[in-house]
């Protein structure tokens, strides 16, 4: 599977393709392929590393059980600069926080679905990227949101 590795402020980043379509962001990594997909999401994350795009446009592809692609199509839909917690998304889905969260967790494709984004209900959480909350606080305040506890 085609992979390609950008470095940004957030460590680096690796960017998998399959299918036409982005599979996965992964902390770290060593991918240089060189695929129109893959050079266009590198472009477009060091856009938004250099705070010069809030929304991605890519195909992506979420791997898993329908209720992980639906968590990751509700955080997708997380305006930049915004957060819900889990307990929006998971009355919006009908479902319990702990599975939203779990659901977070497993997010295949981080920072291009914003699983930053999503909160406890008492502030701010865990972060399974590299670098933990601190990832994600640095995550957060790129994006200028606030309204989350430290």
């Amino acid at each position: 599977m085609p992979s390609l590795t950008i470095h940004s402020q957030f460590g680096p980043l690796t960017l998998w393709e399959e299918d036409g379509a982005i599979v996965r962001v992964e902390w770290d990594g060593d991918g240089s392929d060189d695929t129109p997909l893959l050079n266009e999401a590198a472009r477009q994350l060091r856009a938004y590393d250099a705070g010069q795009l809030q929304d991605f446009d890519l195909p992506l592809r979420v791997a898993g059980s329908d209720f992980q692609r639906a968590v990751c199509d509700q955080m997708a839909a997380i305006p930049f600069g915004d957060t819900v917690t889990y307990g929006d998304i998971a009355k919006a889905l009908g479902q319990s926080a702990q599975a939203v969260g779990s659901a977070c967790g497993g997010n295949p494709i981080p920072v291009i679905i914003p699983c930053h984004r999503v909160m406890g209900a008492k502030g701010l959480t865990g972060f399974s990227g590299k670098g933990g909350v601190e990832t994600k606080v640095a995550l957060l305040r790129h994006e200028g949101a606030g309204g989350f506890l430290i």
